[in-house]
Parts: C-alpha cells; structure tokens; sequence
C-alpha cells in the first residue's frame, strides 16, 4: 500500500512539473524538449488510465483540475490566437463590428482605437482574414478585455478563467452522464487527464473548452426531455464554435420529428437572439466571408482534402482549394446526413455495421446513442480542410461513451504536427500527416473489426 501511495504521488509530482514545463519554458520550436514533455505526459496519462483503480478516480480528477491550475497563469506558448481575440475584444469595446473590416484595414488607414496599436496587429496570425468566431466567442473576447482593458496577460487570465471552470464543469457532467448511462465512472480520466485537452484548452485558450461544457449540460437535459433549456444550451455551443451544428439532423430519429421541432425552433429563435446584439449588414457580409475564407484558404493537418489536393496538382498543376473546398463540405454534409438518420435499435446495434458496438446499456436514453455523433463528427474532421489539435478535443469527450479509443491514439499523433515549426516558421510534413492518419483510421478499423472489450 505504501508502495503504491509513492507511485501514486511520484507521478502527480512528474506530471506537474511537466505541465508547468510546458506552460512557462517550452517554446513550440523546441522540437526534442516539446515532444519529450508530451510523450512522458501522454504516458502517464495511458498508465493511470488502464492502470488506476475505481478507487482512484476521485484523487486522479481533482489531479486534473491541479494539472489545469498551473497551465492557467501561462501565456500560450503553442497558439497565436489569443492575440486575435484580444484584437477582437478590444474593437468591441471601442464600439466597432469585429466583422466589419479586417484587421489590416485599421493599420493601413492608421485609425487607431484603445489597445488596437501595430505591437497587437504584428502578432496576429491572420490579420487578412474577417473574424470567425460567433456571438458568445465575442462576448467572452468583449468581457475579457472590460475586465482587463489595458493588459494582454490580464485578458488572457480573464479568457483562461473561463475555460478553466468551463472545463471544472465538464468534468462534473461527464461524471453525471456515465453513471446516468450505467458506464464505469473511472472512464472520466480519459477525458480529464488527457494531455492534449488540458494543453490547448486552459493552456492555449481554444474555446472547445467552454463549448464542450454546453453540449454536455445539453446533454444531460435532453436525457430528462427538458427539450427548452437543451436547446437554449445547444444554441449556445453553436454561438461558441459553430461546429455544434452537424449534429443537429440526428436528432429528429431520435426525438420524433414534434420534440425535434421544438428543439430547432428554440435553437434557432436563441441563435437569433444571441447574434442581436452584433446584427447588423457587416455580419452578414463580414461572417459570410469567414466562412467562404475557411474553405476556401485555410488549410492544415487535412486527409481527404490533402489527398484530393495532390490529384489536383497533378491534374491541374495548381492548388484546387478555391474550388474544392466546399464541395467536399457538401460531401461531408450528405454523408452526415445518411449517418444522422440510421435507425438504432434497442441493443445499440448500428444497422449499416455487421455487428454490436457496446457503447450504453439498455435504457431509455439509448434513442442518444453517442456512436452516432461520434461518426458524425468524424466524417466532418476528414472532410475540412483544417484540422488542429484542439479540434478533436470533442471527438474524444464523445468517445468516452463508446468503446472505441481510436480518438485517444488521435490525441498522442495530431500532437506531431508542431513537428512543423521552427523559429523561422513553419512548414507542414506531409509524411507525418500521412502517418498520423493511416495509424489511427487503421485502429479504428482494427477496433471495429476485431470488437474486443478495452481496458479502459
């Protein structure tokens, strides 16, 4: 016993120190000390994951909050982005539309606003591009900066805070779903001790961390039919990341096609109320031109749309984003579709898969069925043209609830791709990439194939 309290708290002490590492000292150019820091991590993590008793879960969770406290006085050594909602925050509170002009325009017509001066503007990571982030992103990038006007790192505190207890939260609700499913409560460290999320949610600042919490507590009001306030929470992850959107065909063979109306009509009515307050034509313009930029300029991390690129250089000699960008959206959307509205039946057995997946026990709440939107989501991380790291956050939260652990392999080989950065910039491997795809679709075949009960 006393053998196994040293391990125990050996590998709180390793791992903090690791965090704390990573959070205060670690460049993201500094290839070999960046990927041992990970690794160890990641091993950790897998080791307390298989390894840790029932008994264990409560002392491992609150490590988790521990392993986020020390990431949340950090500045983001991984991620530019903060400094666009910082950029964003501040037009905010200068009474200007963050959708109206890209942020170039204020430099090169020398219209200087609090806080908007070219020390912020050399730091953006796209300072060509229109905002992308909706309503509730802004208000977060708005009260930050209210709180902290003057100071970058007082924003960033603001910003982590709110990710930080965002993240609290989804721990809390994740715990109320896997005993409302019957599901082994220790499985909540997949998710809680994970490197990857507590690195690029509370450490890098990415909003996942905050639209996760509201698609849980959805959720879990779906699952006692409290259809109002699930929407109203639903409509509030989509106005964090609007990526909340795809699942939302799959629930009419879930809900009946009465519950499901309501649920899109209260959806729609508090996205519409939520986007008031910034309304206006440049929204209209301004988020049209986000999104038309996001298939049609940015590209990272890709499989599908990498592979198609290729075909297109050897076809066409040139780059086809501009072109193919949003056709493999709509792929994507009609494949989303089919998966939305396959029939489950009792025994969760997906009927376009030859055999059982064991994801939930047979309760009522099977009809949410969490095999579902976890391919769902799949399908749409194949098809974009920009993957980062922190995109897959939700994929493995879902995961959770299944039996598949393919997302955990994902979460160890997306972390490859800082592999690219230097101090000078960065250059994409597409070796890696080819990698870090063909390993993890293969597990998941593996795992789909061979249906063996996991460890964890």
């Amino acid at each position: 016993m006393l053998k196994q309290k040293q391990s125990t708290y050996g590998l709180l002490f390793v791992s903090l120190l690791l965090y704390a590492l990573l959070g205060y000292c670690i460049q993201r150019y500094e290839t070999i000390l960046l990927f041992t820091a990970y690794f160890s991590l990641f091993g950790i993590y897998l080791y307390i994951s298989l390894k840790s008793k029932e008994e264990n879960t409560e002392f491992w969770l609150y490590a988790s909050i521990l392993f986020r406290s020390v990431m949340l006085f950090s500045v983001p050594a991984l991620s530019e982005d903060f400094y666009r909602f910082i950029w964003d925050g501040r037009l905010l509170a200068s009474g200007h539309h963050p959708f109206a002009e890209i942020p170039f325009y204020y430099i090169q017509n020398g219209i200087t606003l609090n806080g908007l001066d070219p020390e912020l503007f050399q730091k953006l990571n796209s300072p060509n591009y229109f905002t992308i982030y909706p309503p509730v992103a802004q208000f977060v990038f708005w009260f930050s900066v209210k709180i902290s006007p003057h100071s970058i790192y007082g924003s960033i505190l603001v910003m982590k805070s709110i990710i930080f207890l965002s993240e609290i939260g989804s721990l809390v609700l994740i715990r109320k779903l896997l005993i409302r499913f019957a599901i082994p409560d220790r499985r909540v460290l997949i998710y809680a001790l994970n490197p990857l999320v507590i690195l690029e949610l509370t450490g890098n600042i990415h909003l996942e961390g905050i639209m996760i919490s509201f698609l849980l507590l959805s959720a879990l009001l779906l699952c006692d039919t409290k259809i109002w306030t699930a929407a109203i929470l639903f409509a509030l992850a989509i106005c964090i990341k609007l990526i909340p959107l795809i699942f939302l065909p799959a629930l009419v063979p879930r809900l009946g096609w009465k519950k499901s109306m309501t649920f899109y009509g209260v959806v729609g009515a508090s996205c519409l109320i939520l986007f008031l307050p910034l309304f206006d034509f440049e929204i209209i313009s301004g988020f049209q031109n986000s999104i038309g930029y996001y298939f049609k300029k940015f590209e990272f991390n890709a499989s599908i749309y990498y592979l198609t690129r290729e075909l297109g250089y050897v076809f066409f000699g040139y780059n086809i984003i501009q072109t193919v960008g949003w056709k493999l959206a709509l792929i994507s959307t009609l494949l989303i579709l089919m998966i939305s509205f396959l029939t489950l039946d009792a025994d969760a057995k997906i009927r376009w898969l030859p055999f059982k997946l064991r994801t939930i026990n047979q309760q009522p709440t099977t009809n949410y069925n969490p095999i579902t939107f976890l391919f769902i989501l799949l399908i749409y991380l194949l098809f974009t043209t920009t993957v980062h790291p922190w995109y897959i956050t939700p994929l493995l939260m879902i995961s959770i609830f299944t039996d598949l652990r393919f997302v955990v392999l994902w979460t160890a080989l997306i972390f490859l791709t800082y592999l690219g950065y230097s101090v000078t910039g960065f250059q994409e491997n597409l070796w890696i990439i080819l990698f870090e795809y063909l390993s993890v679709l293969s597990y998941l075949v593996y795992e789909l194939w061979k249906r063996e009960k996991l460890a964890f």
